[in-house]
């Protein structure tokens, strides 16, 4: 099974795995394929580290080669992406969250996040 976690999971798992429950993390250690992230998490992470908010210590280009070193599958964000977002009810407004369930649709791999709102999508979502 694909899985594509969200920016927080993403950041949980390379940072505070304690956050997660043992199962997500055996998924993700045993995803085979590997676990997909998504270059809008990168971006998410870029644009809220160039805010330089105190409560925010992650950086992109670590946390992108940390991925990488892990194992993790690097995905693109494709035109194809983007206008799958236009198919999907408006229930949550932040654009990055609704991009991953965007790709996560298209790629056909189960999006993983803690978020109750975004947990509240049909299709491939599962709130951990």
């Amino acid at each position: 099974m694909k899985y594509l976690p969200d920016t927080q999971i993403m950041l949980w798992f390379l940072a505070e795995p304690e956050k997660l429950p043992d199962s997500v993390i055996a998924d993700l250690n045993e995803a085979a394929p590997a676990p997909l992230f998504s270059a809008v998490s990168i971006w998410e992470v870029a644009i809220k580290q160039s805010l330089g908010r105190a409560d925010f210590k992650a950086d992109a280009e670590t946390v992108r080669a940390q991925l990488l070193l892990a194992g993790w599958q690097e995905l693109a964000f494709t035109g194809m992406h983007a206008a799958q977002i236009a198919s999907l009810p408006n229930i949550h407004k932040d654009p990055f969250d609704r991009a991953l369930l965007a790709q996560a649709l298209v790629e056909e791999a189960v999006l993983l996040t803690s978020d109750a709102i975004l947990a509240s999508y049909p299709g491939p979502v599962r709130q951990v």
